[in-house]
């Protein structure tokens, strides 16, 4: 008899194993993983240069540039050494580790369909850390309350989700609730995430802020802003800005105050408005300000599709009349987001800060529409 060759089919986990390449490949493309890595390796070079501590300002946005891009890229070249790791190992033939190996296989496939969520993150700002401001509406005190409730719903979540928050700003109400709260938040895709809640949020509930108890309606707008750390990513012709500076009522010199400084920066062509207050100097309220009107300006050109600022139309990102979200407490308990129709029947776990399938649902509608913003 003679001699033949006998093709023998790829088995089930080779298979699977060459699905995990491929998918880890062409996640890796389209994140643009190399590419970030590259920009990390630049980073790392540059802050381990003691003499970049000379200028501590600049020092400290490329660390948290360091930290964001870490986050981003370590985890996917994790997993892209695990599996060359299981492909090198499967390829020496040993079936005495085929139980081992399918118990890795499966521990990757997992981690991989929660990595892969990031390729939802397809906008032009969504690896960016986010600026949240959150103002009472028409409603009285019931609007402050609620626009309080909402805060502590986004910080809960960045709590729960790992993220960093540092408070800008906040104005309390006299009664109850705040009037106005804004903050930082840090974290792997923090914009990306937190986009979907940008819009008029309303409640319906038995209003424990009057005698009768009766049903009221109350509103709160979110905006959730970019944050643009550096001028040139977002550049602004200084003769389009009106700065008011507040007199400082605290000790120490013309820019210091830790009292009532204030700072009010309007960007005349699109008539964006940035007034902020808060416990420290007016140079950094100042700072803290233009940062924000950089924030409007990077998302208000993604919504109007914008090649330039100078492109730019008046009007903000977001307003009253764009309404995304209901909270219904009374007569009966739902919180229905209206552009996606994602909902979920237990209103205190989601005041709790229990968001991500409202971020989801909104991601996966914007995929399917091919929209980014």
């Amino acid at each position: 008899m003679g001699a033949y060759c006998i093709i023998i089919p790829m088995q089930p986990l080779e298979k699977r194993v060459q699905s995990l390449k491929d998918d880890v490949t062409t996640a890796y493309r389209q994140l643009s993983i190399d590419s970030k890595a590259e920009q990390l390796s630049a980073l790392d070079d540059k802050l381990s240069v003691p003499e970049i501590w000379n200028n501590p300002a600049d020092a400290q946005a490329k660390s948290k540039q360091q930290a964001a891009l870490s986050a981003q890229v370590q985890p996917w070249q994790t997993l892209r050494a695990q599996v060359d790791d299981i492909v090198e190992l499967m390829g020496m033939g040993d079936d005495t580790l085929q139980a081992e190996f399918e118990g890795q296989i499966e521990a990757l496939e997992t981690e991989l369909i929660e990595r892969k969520k990031e390729l939802l993150f397809n906008g032009k700002y969504d690896d960016h850390d986010a600026i949240v401001r959150i103002s009472a509406g028409v409603g009285g005190t019931d609007a402050q309350d609620f626009a309080e409730m909402l805060e502590r719903m986004y910080l809960r979540w960045a709590e729960n989700d790992g993220m960093k928050v540092v408070q800008d700003d906040r104005s309390t109400g006299e009664e109850a609730g705040i009037k106005t709260s804004v903050f930082e938040v840090s974290g792997p895709y923090a914009y990306g995430k937190l986009r979907s809640e940008n819009g008029v949020h309303r409640l319906v509930r038995l209003s424990p802020f009057n005698s009768d108890n009766l049903r009221q309606t109350s509103f709160a707008l979110v905006e959730v802003l970019p944050q643009i750390d550096t001028p040139d990513e977002v550049q602004i012709d200084e003769k389009d800005l009106k700065i008011d500076v507040y007199r400082a009522g605290g000790h120490g010199g013309q820019s210091v105050n830790t009292t009532d400084s204030a700072v009010r920066i309007t960007h005349i062509p699109t008539g964006i408005v940035v007034a902020i207050q808060n416990e420290r100097s007016q140079l950094q309220n100042k700072e803290t300000a233009m940062k924000i009107v950089r924030s409007k300006l990077a998302h208000l050109q993604v919504e109007q599709h914008a090649e330039s600022i100078a492109d730019l139309r008046a009007g903000e990102s977001a307003n009253w009349g764009s309404q995304i979200r209901n909270y219904i407490l009374h007569p009966y308990t739902l919180v229905k987001d209206t552009r996606t129709k994602y909902e979920e029947k237990d209103p205190q776990s989601v005041l709790d800060g229990k968001i991500d399938g409202f971020i989801n649902a909104y991601l996966e509608h914007n995929l399917a529409d091919g929209t980014d913003n």
